[in-house]
């Protein structure tokens, strides 16, 4: 007898945030190079681009006390959230292409992101694609630990009573796909923006760089 080799149907589609929904990690990386180099410790925009794209503020944290040879007191980045918001007001906009993507998504969506919930909220808020999900966000502080570890795409799937072969996930970032994998999801990773498309390559995961043609990919892959 020949397996049946058909793909699970998608019954549920989990977006990244940051470089996937709205256009912030190019705004974050230039404050990030400021924010380094305040603290006498600069990071190139490579290498924030390298190794922070997608992390968790453990990540950054642990390497920007590495760099600098000494522990940051808790909360320290508290005294620069300044800046973020001012540049997410200024200039800050949705990722080209989503707001018709997610306008024609007939799939049930969620966001699941390694920011807080007040920024998230609030960059969604900012680029009017709030009313997409409503309560459907999750951040990595609801869970353990935050990508790559797949803890926050599992706690998404499970609270909206979704098996996680039946999910796909939407991402820009190297620690979003390790993530996805790990979680036993198939993963979408979009390269148009600063990630390479070599980084994000790997099994089970389509590698694409225009949002506009996502779901020909989410059809592609339900069939």
């Amino acid at each position: 007898m020949t397996p049946n080799r058909t793909p699970n149907p998608i019954e549920l589609v989990i977006f990244d945030c940051d470089g996937t929904l709205v256009d912030s990690e190019r705004i974050c990386v230039k404050v990030d190079a400021h924010i380094t180099a305040d603290l006498g410790c600069p990071f190139t925009e490579a290498e924030i681009i390298e190794r922070f794209v997608g992390s968790s503020d453990e990540v950054y944290t642990a390497a920007v006390e590495e760099r600098l040879g000494r522990r940051l007191e808790k909360g320290w980045q508290k005294k620069y959230s300044h800046l973020y918001r001012a540049a997410f007001d200024a200039e800050l906009t949705a990722v080209d292409g989503i707001a018709e993507v997610l306008r024609g998504l007939t799939t049930p969506a969620c966001v699941a992101s390694n920011g807080d919930h007040p920024g998230i909220r609030r960059n969604l808020e900012i680029t009017e694609l709030a009313g997409h999900f409503e309560d459907r966000i999750f951040s990595a502080s609801d869970v353990p630990r935050g990508k790559p570890a797949p803890d926050l795409f599992l706690h998404a799937a499970r609270t909206l009573g979704v098996q996680p072969e039946r999910c796909v996930v939407i991402e820009d970032s190297a620690y979003g796909v390790q993530a996805a994998r790990a979680a036993g999801m198939r993963a979408f990773g979009y390269c148009g923006g600063l990630t390479a498309a070599s980084r994000l390559e790997g099994p089970a995961t389509v590698v694409f760089d225009d949002m506009r043609e996502l779901p020909a990919l989410l059809a592609g892959s339900a069939h």
